[in-house]
């Protein structure tokens, strides 16, 4: 019996037809005028999104430029310069700046500022602080109460000015006529050099309190209840809670409204422009009046641009020292609002 061998068929070979194409590939040139046409192409349309971003902020530019730094600028070469608004205006240096330090009526001007700052600050954080501790509370009404309070500050300084030199008239105003139905002799009020300043800081106060109780309310609603429930778990009393618990929390609002009053209080115009004049006898002039009277009354615009100057430079450097003392802040509670 023979055996028989197996056949071995033949490999099958695609034909011409079925072969798989070869891949194509780019070549190192081809890959590098590609991606350089990618980029200019991105380059192009960053291009004209950038042109169109311009051109819509151009206007607010333009806007900017004209009416802070241009003026900025123009009014610091006015301070080194003697200039009356109509005639050539030469150059004087420095001499602005020395005869500042020889006014006596510049002199008073800053006393004045520094009197009313030093007790319109103060006063106001203080009986911002209390109302706003005082409507912190669910009692009834306290939306009426809030918005009472508030209202006076959305009042124009101009209003106010002129409502109250109507209330304080020595002779037909209804503050002196309640005063002599309690017995209380006649009082000059704004016509009195030394009542004016107070009743200023007064006026000041009836409108600019409001503020920081909005402030002062924002920041209490913000105190973490979990420190305030550990301490009264702790037998801390309400005199306790605030001093330890909610007044180390108000620290950072403290110092922004020291800054914000501070400044506030140094730019004080239009108040005393309505009531007082800068009168009696100087006893309201203030720096900003100062600097109004120099330049638009007294016709010395160079002279009124170095005293504005060096009111500008007073901002600047109790702006730098509330930054530093803002960094200096001790550290908060763990857990207290930023």
């Amino acid at each position: 019996m023979s055996r028989t061998t197996p056949r071995l068929l033949p490999r099958h070979r695609p034909g011409p037809a079925q072969r798989r194409p070869a891949p194509l590939t780019l070549s190192d040139q081809d890959r590098d005028r590609e991606h350089a046409q990618q980029l200019r192409a991105r380059r192009r349309r960053l291009r004209g999104e950038s042109a169109t971003a311009w051109t819509f902020i151009a206007p607010s530019i333009v806007v900017i430029l004209g009416l802070s730094v241009v003026p900025v600028v123009w009014s610091l070469l006015l301070s080194f310069r003697a200039d009356d608004l109509v005639t050539p205006s030469r150059w004087v240096g420095l001499a602005n700046y020395r005869a500042l330090s020889k006014d006596p009526h510049f002199s008073q001007a800053v006393r004045n500022t520094l009197e009313y700052t030093a007790l319109y600050v103060p006063l106001s954080m203080l009986l911002g602080l209390a109302l706003a501790l005082a409507l912190n509370r669910r009692i009834r009404l306290v939306g009426v109460y809030r918005t009472l309070i508030f209202v006076p500050f959305v009042i124009s300084a101009t209003a106010q000015g002129v409502l109250f030199s109507f209330i304080l008239d020595p002779q037909f105003g209804a503050a002196n006529s309640v005063l002599h139905s309690i017995g209380v002799s006649p009082q000059g009020f704004l016509t009195d050099p030394s009542q004016a300043l107070l009743v200023l800081v007064a006026i000041s106060l009836w409108s600019g309190t409001g503020f920081c109780v909005v402030v002062y309310l924002a920041a209490l609603q913000d105190v973490p209840q979990s420190l305030i429930e550990a301490a009264r778990l702790d037998g801390a009393g309400r005199r306790q809670l605030l001093r330890h618990v909610v007044l180390p929390t108000l620290t950072p609002v403290n110092v922004f409204l020291l800054l914000w009053q501070t400044i506030n209080s140094l730019q004080v115009f239009d108040l005393v422009y309505v009531t007082t004049k800068g009168g009696p006898l100087g006893s309201t002039t203030v720096i900003v009046y100062f600097i109004w009277e120099q330049a638009f009354k007294n016709f010395t615009a160079g002279y009124g641009a170095a005293a504005a100057y060096v009111l500008a430079l007073a901002l600047l450097v109790i702006a730098v020292g509330m930054r530093a003392l803002r960094r200096r802040e001790p550290v908060r509670l763990e857990g207290a609002p930023r």
